[in-house]
């Protein structure tokens, strides 16, 4: 094995980041719009 061969992701470690990337935006993007909705709603409470 070469040293251009330890820094090559196999195949398994690719489709690992990507399962991460996919959990990550499961969460994340649902969560990232309550907390959008949450702020405008407190902006109405408050403003008026």
């Amino acid at each position: 094995m070469t040293s251009a061969d330890s820094q090559q992701p196999d195949a398994g470690a690719r489709r690992h980041t990507g399962l991460m990337v996919l959990a990550w935006a499961w969460v994340g993007l649902p969560f990232a719009y309550g907390v959008y909705e949450l702020v405008q709603k407190l902006a109405q409470l408050f403003a008026g």
